[in-house]
């Protein structure tokens, strides 16, 4: 009886798979618009998704300010209060930005996946726009090895990144945080943010016109790890 109610209902996974199957036929009727823009209108969407994200979330971030510079002047004894209402007033802003990323989801993945199409020649392909989908939900994207999960993780790294408060990927090991800063850092460059790597002996900032004297590191260059924390992305491990 399970079996066959699987079958009709399908498992929770198929069920989640098709609820956003929609976020990739969105992508997939965009990807002809997107190819036909120039390297130069590609990247201005960039600033036209953030300035879309500042324009719907003005009043709030004033407000915020508002009750910061308030909690900051009021006597200790009335800071608690203070700081209880920056907290849901942040909390409140952040809800805000989560449902407009949500609207541009389909037009920052396609965005991606052009830049990688004409940065490292990698095509997202659908199951990876799910993957990226599910990640930006908060939520566990299982892949096997081979499936292109770092590849997936760009599109929630840029997404997420448009709001200025800076992304983080933790990875397993230092090797990976430099090599995936490496690989996939001309494709936020390409849409115009910076991507930072931070490992156990350095920080590097992905530039793609720096080249060491050894090779080593071709197209990155050493910065401060405060430096590497401001950047739009930062690779890193958990350590």
């Amino acid at each position: 009886m399970l079996s066959l109610i699987k079958k009709i209902v399908g498992t929770k996974n198929d069920r989640e798979i098709k609820r956003i199957r929609p976020y990739v036929d969105d992508v997939s009727r965009l990807e002809a618009e997107y190819q036909r823009l120039s390297d130069a209108e590609l990247k201005a969407k960039t600033d036209q998704f953030k300035k879309q994200i500042r324009e719907a979330t003005t009043s709030l971030r004033q407000e915020l300010e508002a009750a910061r510079g308030e909690a900051a002047s009021v006597d200790p004894e009335e800071r608690d209060e203070h700081k209880t209402r920056v907290e849901e007033l942040d909390k409140e802003l952040r809800a805000s930005e989560g449902r407009i990323l949500e609207e541009l989801l389909p037009e920052a993945f396609a965005a991606v996946r052009e830049a990688s199409r004409r940065t490292i020649g990698l095509r997202h392909f659908d199951v990876q726009l799910i993957g990226g989908a599910v990640l930006h939900e908060g939520k566990i994207a299982e892949m096997k090895t081979g499936e292109g999960k770092t590849l997936v993780a760009t599109l929630p790294l840029y997404l997420n990144a448009l709001t200025g408060r800076g992304v983080h990927l933790i990875t397993v090991n230092d090797y990976l945080a430099r090599r995936d800063v490496q690989w996939m850092g001309p494709i936020f460059s390409k849409l115009g943010l910076t991507a930072a790597s931070i490992v156990h002996e350095a920080s590097y900032l992905f530039d793609p016109i720096f080249i060491t004297k050894d090779y080593r590191y071709l197209n990155l260059r050493p910065i401060t790890r405060q430096e590497a924390y401001l950047d739009d992305i930062t690779y890193g491990t958990n350590n």
